[in-house]
């Protein structure tokens, strides 16, 4: 562009001169000087040149830079292209990677929630969720078959117009939401159904709500009540046939006497009236002791029936075996004719122990159960030199009081020994009546379950007996 116009430039130029210049290359004769024209001629192209040779070394080094230039825009281009390229390259590896998580993330949640609606369907319980208005969000397949409605039907409609037969207020429902605290509510018919209601409030702070579980214990429940009562009558069974034993070896013993009385009035006229006096003295003291033995019986009987139940109360263990000793002595008698008080008895009592909280008419039964087998298996005892003996010692460990009691009689073989604490039944009536009295259920139930305390037996058929009580101190 500038070689263009410098050139327009030299035309109107030269044309404006030409006139004046024409003149100058002639001489006088008005002929031209062409060697000046040439001269001329040559000097305007060769400055023309110079200048047209300096703009284009000016051009060209315009054109180097501004080359260079474009060379480092496009090498900036491209780096920025590449740049961009690898970002977008990772931005892209990194979408396509989250894309893969989030679709993992969406399966294993699909999975989930078919595994954890597949758990609750498959759960025997009818199970109801609530959302805070009380609408149902949850509504398993055991709530459609006991209430006949689909879960189409009722999710998102209120409890009690899904449910209206469900024995539960909406005030029962409200205060679980308030408390967040988990409520059972027991709902039964006697003797027809029983039902177990639990109420969960949901911890999540973003979910409010409520989960009820409806669980039929109908079966459980009877078959629960089923088991005490043949406990019951176990116990019942335990303690008559230890009653019987107690009670019918006095009156076995009054009657023999009364029968000797009988037959010594029929022999009066052949004995001395002395003599005869002497022996009717005799069997009248043994029939009044033995009568005051069934006595005592039936009173501890009594008593015990009287002091059963009522709050725990704290008692010294020794003093409570003395007074079972006391009671023992009165009322247990072996049919070989041992009689309790005739044994010898050894106790071995620390100067101090701590008090436990228990039921001491209960306990007296315990001991009392001990020692009518002590003396059960004193009496039966054919040791040569033996001497009847029983030890008794307490001791107290670690917050609890240790109780042993030990007899020298006749032990246990290992298939008694396995059965002592089971109920006594009376299954065969040629099975004799005082086996009841090896048993120990109910004193093995009053120390285990009515004190949570420990009940065992050691014991060798030569040797003798040994039983074991640990009650806690507190």
């Amino acid at each position: 562009m500038f070689r263009v116009i410098v050139l327009v430039s030299l035309v109107f130029v030269s044309n404006s001169v030409f006139a004046s210049l024409a003149d100058y290359f002639k001489d006088e004769l008005g002929r031209t000087k062409w060697q000046h024209v040439a001269n001329f001629s040559g000097a305007v192209l060769i400055t023309l040149l110079t200048i047209t040779l300096i703009t284009l070394v000016f051009s060209y080094r315009n054109s180097r830079k501004a080359n260079r230039e474009l060379t480092d825009i496009r090498k900036d281009l491209e780096d920025r292209v590449q740049d961009r390229t690898a970002t977008l390259a990772h931005a892209n590896e990194a979408l396509e990677g989250e894309i893969t998580e989030h679709r993992e993330t969406m399966e294993r949640l699909q999975d989930s929630q078919g595994y954890i609606r597949s758990i609750v369907d498959s759960m025997p319980l009818m199970l109801i969720g609530l959302n805070n208005e009380k609408h149902i969000t949850q509504w398993n397949t055991a709530s459609e078959k006991v209430t006949g409605a689909k879960r189409e039907q009722v999710l998102g409609k209120p409890l009690w117009d899904a449910y209206p037969t469900i024995a539960l207020s909406p005030e029962q429902v409200q205060e679980v939401l308030e408390t967040k605290k988990t409520t059972t509510i027991k709902h039964s018919q006697r003797g027809q159904y029983y039902f177990d209601m639990t109420l969960y409030a949901l911890q999540s702070s973003n979910d409010v709500g409520i989960v009820i579980l409806l669980e039929d214990v109908t079966h459980r429940v009877k078959a629960e009540n089923r088991l005490i009562e043949l406990d019951k009558m176990a116990s019942m069974g335990e303690l008559a046939a230890t009653m019987a034993i107690d009670v019918g070896t006095p009156l076995a013993t009054i009657m023999k006497n009364l029968r000797c009385i009988q037959n010594s009035e029929c022999s009066t006229a052949k004995a001395p009236p002395a003599s005869n006096n002497e022996m009717l003295n005799e069997c009248l003291s043994a029939a009044i002791d033995d009568g005051q033995q069934a006595n005592a019986i039936v009173k501890n009987l009594i008593d015990f029936s009287q002091n059963q139940g009522g709050k725990l109360q704290l008692a010294n263990i020794p003093d409570i075996i003395d007074h079972t000793v006391e009671l023992a002595c009165e009322v247990l008698t072996n049919p070989s004719g041992l009689r309790f008080r005739d044994i010898e008895l050894k106790v071995d009592y620390p100067e101090t122990l701590s008090r436990v909280p228990c039921q001491i008419a209960e306990l007296q039964q315990v001991f009392l159960g001990v020692f009518r087998h002590a003396c059960h298996a004193l009496g039966e005892c054919q040791r040569g030199d033996f001497s009847p003996l029983i030890t008794i010692e307490v001791n107290e460990f670690y917050d609890a009081i240790w109780i042993k009691v030990n007899h020298n009689g006749k032990g246990l073989n290992a298939e008694e020994q396995q059965n002592i604490f089971e109920p006594f039944f009376l299954n065969d009536t040629t099975q004799p009546l005082s086996s009841g009295a090896q048993r120990l259920s109910f004193a093995h139930f009053v120390v285990t379950e009515h004190h949570h305390g420990h009940m065992a037996v050691t014991s060798d058929v030569e040797v003798g007996t040994t039983f074991h009580v640990q009650l806690q101190v507190r």
